[in-house]
């Protein structure tokens, strides 16, 4: 298979993962590619995501790297082989990459945890808001920066009403349901939207009100994303100039989970949750 100049993120991760074991094993890349009987270019390619690899090689670097995680290489092997271009590749000209990243890592999710403080999260999103958003924007954009954004955003929605969805469980501060975003009209269908979304079984809303004495965040919006192993999760930062970053590291990934976890201990339970934006409602 032919080496690739842009690797997808399904391939850039598994190239990081590959590297991460070898270097636990305490190999070099010139070790490595002795030990596999391989070239050093070869190896590296691999781990840069730009080589194509196959399950079964995967599973000899696994051994050859000491690995006895079944689960772990099991997932790595789910992550080879070519597969047909998913919608988001369609925006890759329009959109910065980060955000077309963000929908593939979305699309094979196990599970999500999002947090925000001022915004809905956006697959939870209505379109009216979500355009309402992107009008706002500094600077602003122009009317078909707009659609492309507002078209990714619902496109991404989609993971939420296919058939097997990953478990979505959202944390919400006060502060982003009493944002004004579009005018009363839009904030209205908005605040029923996220209360529909709440009653479905794999969806979870809890809203973190004024009155939380100890709040474990610094402001900063993030997704937590489930992969098949706890190994293969990563964080999304939101960013103040719009992209995104992604966190991975073992120790990253511990303080996010643990930042959810203080959430969800201070967070209304899901029924006064969803009583609560009940009574937004009313005051619109």
């Amino acid at each position: 298979m032919p080496p690739t100049n842009n690797p997808i993120l399904r391939q850039r991760r598994l190239g990081a993962e590959l590297r991460r074991l070898r270097e636990q094993a305490g190999f070099s890349v010139t070790g490595a590619a002795t030990l596999l009987g391989v070239n050093q270019g070869r190896v590296s390619m691999i781990e840069t995501g730009r080589s194509p690899v196959s399950a079964d090689r995967v599973r000899a670097m696994a051994s050859s790297y000491a690995c006895s995680d079944e689960a772990l290489i099991d997932a790595l092997a789910g992550l080879t082989g070519r597969r047909a271009p998913g919608w988001w590749e369609s925006y890759r000209e329009h959109l910065p990459a980060a955000l077309v990243d963000l929908a593939e890592l979305e699309h094979h999710a196990a599970g999500l945890r999002v947090a925000l403080v001022i915004h809905i999260p956006a697959l939870l999103q209505t379109t009216d808001h979500a355009r309402a958003l992107f009008r706002g924007v500094v600077p602003p954009m122009r009317q078909y920066e707009i659609e492309h954004r507002l078209t990714h955003r619902i496109k991404r929605q989609g993971i939420l009403y296919r058939e097997n969805p990953p478990r979505y469980s959202a944390f919400i501060h006060e502060a982003a349901l009493r944002m004004g975003y579009g005018g009363p009209a839009v904030v209205l269908g908005q605040l029923k939207h996220l209360i529909e979304m709440s009653e479905l079984p794999h969806v979870t809303v809890r809203v973190i009100s004024f009155g939380t004495e100890h709040f474990p965040s610094t402001g900063q919006s993030f997704d937590y994303v489930e992969g098949a192993v706890p190994q293969l999760d990563t964080v999304q930062l939101d960013t103040h100039h719009g992209g995104c970053g992604f966190l991975d590291a073992k120790a990253q990934l511990a303080k996010y989970r643990a930042v959810l976890d203080h959430m969800e201990s201070c967070a209304l339970d899901l029924t006064a949750s969803r009583d609560f934006i009940h009574r937004l409602t009313l005051d619109i």
